[in-house]
């Protein structure tokens, strides 16, 4: 069975350590072989609370984070260079870029937005809870041809207070607009917190990519034998 890796990233304030029983809820045979990661974000000086240094992984100018909310794009793109090198040297372990995920709560999902559409390769996924679109329209431009073929899948709890709803949903024209696709999931009465419901679904969602993959793979090497066997 190929190996699956799993990127978790946390929330502003957060840490690694306290996100990992999340994996005890993926229970599938098809996910037994899967590295999962959960890295603390560095310490950083954090602009909506007065400059407090916490565990972030870019600055946040205000929140609740609201549509039309500022951001610190540069910030994020650094951000994103670390995501990006923790991806590489997964893939150059051997992983398939299909079957790496990256997925993230609140400033951890607004990087697995960044991180997944500059990423110069197709992953398997992204997995955006309670998160936010953290860059500009003019981003979009700069977005890779590979990287348009990685799915996102959205789950944003209707009730969500820190990062509203509505900003989460115009992630859908922005993401119209680069051209990837995007499943948006949204969980009523849920506040900004990840439920065991949208777990389970974010469990089966990877299970369907992994399937997708291993079809084509399968599909490229019967491929190549009948070529080669000419």
């Amino acid at each position: 069975m190929a190996r699956t890796f799993i990127l978790w990233l946390h929330g502003l304030g957060d840490s690694g350590p306290p996100n990992e029983p999340i994996k005890k809820v993926f229970k599938s045979s098809e996910l037994k072989n899967t590295r999962w990661l959960f890295p603390t974000a560095p310490y950083n000086p954090v602009s909506c609370n007065n400059g407090r240094v916490m565990p972030s992984w870019f600055d946040v100018p205000e929140l609740p984070f609201r549509v039309g909310s500022p951001i610190d794009e540069s910030s994020v793109l650094e951000a994103v260079k670390n995501v990006h090198a923790i991806v590489d040297q997964e893939i150059a372990q051997g992983t398939n870029p299909e079957n790496v995920f990256i997925c993230g709560l609140s400033q951890g999902g607004a990087l697995t937005l960044a991180s997944v559409l500059l990423y110069p390769k197709t992953l398997g996924g992204g997995a955006v809870l309670s998160g936010w679109v953290p860059l500009s329209s003019s981003i979009i431009s700069r977005v890779p041809k590979e990287a348009k073929k990685t799915p996102i899948l959205w789950s944003h709890g209707t009730d969500d207070e820190l990062v509203l709803f509505e900003a989460g949903q115009a992630a859908l024209p922005f993401l119209e607009e680069a051209g990837v696709t995007c499943e948006f999931k949204s969980y009523p009465g849920l506040g900004h917190s990840i439920s065991n419901k949208e777990l389970q679904y974010l469990e089966s969602w990877i299970k369907r990519r992994l399937q997708s993959s291993s079809s084509t793979f399968l599909h490229l090497n019967c491929f190549k034998s009948i070529f080669h066997s000419r």
